[in-house]
């Protein structure tokens, strides 16, 4: 089992930035993929990016391409996603999963943090 344990969230103005964090530990050699998905109230969970944990590739959903970027610090099991040009639609609790594959499911991540709020006020 891999312990995730989001951090960065908080409440910033239509067009500013935020940057999460989520820090792994445990069983992360067998970690292959780390993803983040978000959900909002009344809303079901939805995936936002992922990055394959070795090689780096990644996948971004179309409402946050060109805008949030996710990347890793190998060296410290951390994953992090820069989030830029925020806007009131991206309000939502995000969290953090890692899995043994390159998914934008969530079905395909067995692990999750404990997720962190972000809101973004027009």
């Amino acid at each position: 089992q891999v312990q995730l344990v989001e951090s960065g969230g908080g409440l910033v103005q239509a067009g500013g930035s935020l940057r999460l964090s989520c820090a792994a530990s445990g069983r992360t050699f067998s970690t292959y993929a780390m993803g983040w998905f978000r959900q909002a109230p009344a809303k079901e969970r939805e995936f936002v990016a992922t990055i394959g944990w070795t090689n780096g590739i990644t996948y971004y959903a179309d409402s946050v391409k060109g805008r949030f970027t996710i990347s890793r610090d190998y060296a410290k099991n951390t994953v992090y996603l820069q989030m830029n040009s925020l806007k009131p639609d991206d309000t939502a609790f995000y969290y953090c999963a890692a899995g043994p594959l390159i998914s934008t499911s969530s079905n395909d991540y067995d692990d999750w943090g404990q997720g962190t709020q972000v809101t973004v006020s027009s």
